[in-house]
């Protein structure tokens, strides 16, 4: 069997234990939230997911949120504000690396693939299961986009990259 059939056989057998079941969509947004950002914790923790994965995948539905927001948006003709929108900035006193010095072919070849698809249904699951609205899970996708961005600002060779992810405590 495989890696990433066993661990996707685990998550499900975890939410059908009730130990991690999937708050119902008439449950109050703050548990929602609150259920997705443990899960995300603990899997981040349990499979010290490299800083360049996590980016990936939070990358990806940051950007299919907002798509999908801006959208909507735009029929009805409402304005998005900044904060949902653009990146939060980041405070580093580090000159950003560049970019060009990391050779990404390796880099893009090196990543787990099976580890980001989990991380990936793990969110996906949750949100789709709970029914999260776009904007409270695009908010709580730039907390996590702003920690990630704010350890790839401090990367200064592309090893950093597939450091864990360094999660602050109770986050």
């Amino acid at each position: 069997m495989s890696f990433i059939v066993l661990i996707c056989l685990n998550i499900v057998a975890m939410f059908m234990s009730g130990e991690g079941e999937i708050p119902d969509p008439s449950e109050p947004i703050e548990e929602k939230l609150l259920f997705l950002q443990e899960n995300m914790s603990n899997f981040i923790k349990q499979y010290n997911l490299p800083l360049i994965e996590s980016a990936l995948v939070v990358s990806k539905y940051l950007n299919i949120l907002l798509s999908k927001l801006e959208e909507i948006a735009l029929l009805e003709e409402e304005i998005l504000p900044d904060n949902i929108t653009k990146p939060w900035p980041i405070v580093s006193d580090m000159e950003p690396p560049r970019i060009d010095e990391f050779p990404l072919d390796r880099l893009m070849k090196t990543i787990d693939q099976d580890r980001m698809d989990i991380f990936d249904t793990i969110i996906r699951t949750v949100i789709n299961g709970s029914e999260i609205p776009f904007i409270n899970t695009i908010t709580l996708m730039r907390d996590w986009e702003k920690l990630i961005r704010t350890q790839l600002a401090k990367s200064t060779s592309p090893g950093h990259l597939f450091s864990p992810l360094e999660l602050p405590e109770n986050f």
